[in-house]
């Protein structure tokens, strides 16, 4: 396996493509709700990552903004798979090159046999301003939409838009159906 890329090796390539970002250094992150006290005030959408693993053994990165509230089942549904479970550490490390708490969809840089599918949140991808983790988790990088696009094209992986206002509105519906069926 090669040694997966740093910080540095990031910063690097987004110059060699041309990519305008902004880095900001802070303590260590571990939560979206950590994530929103240190970088609350910074416009854009901020988002969440789940690496994830279907039973047959395709693994899964999806990105969405920090405050989705949605079900894996319907996500399952919406991207065509079955039995999703959060994808072990070390096939993080392997195949992102990140640890829990650094998830973020530039680490595609890490995934150099693109064996990682991408799922975007269609509506986070409409916001002009993406802040996500450079390769760890002590500073947030704020780059375009369109230019982690490049990213992707740059590293030969096709990132799926995926409607998470459905997503979301299935999750409450379920929800409020149960608080009506247990009353």
């Amino acid at each position: 396996m090669p040694q997966a890329q740093t910080e540095t090796d990031l910063v690097e390539l987004l110059d060699e493509l041309n990519i305008p970002f902004t880095l900001t250094r802070h303590e260590a992150l571990f939560t979206v709700e950590q994530s929103q006290a240190a970088v609350r005030d910074t416009p854009g959408a901020h988002c969440k990552n789940m690496f994830l693993k279907s039973k047959s053994g395709a693994l899964i990165l999806v990105t969405c903004e920090e405050n989705r509230r949605i079900r894996i089942r319907d996500l399952e549904r919406a991207i065509g798979v079955k039995k999703l479970s959060f994808a072990r550490p070390d096939l993080l490390l392997t195949h992102l090159g990140v640890t829990p708490g650094a998830v973020t969809p530039l680490s595609v840089v890490n995934d150099t046999q693109n064996a990682v599918r991408i799922v975007l949140d269609a509506q986070m991808m409409n916001s002009d301003t993406l802040h996500c983790h450079p390769l760890h988790n002590e500073a947030t990088i704020a780059i375009s939409t369109t230019d982690l696009i490049r990213v992707f094209d740059h590293t030969g992986h096709m990132a799926e838009l995926v409607d998470f206002d459905a997503l979301e509105q299935a999750a409450l519906t379920a929800t409020s159906g149960l608080a009506a069926n247990a009353n």
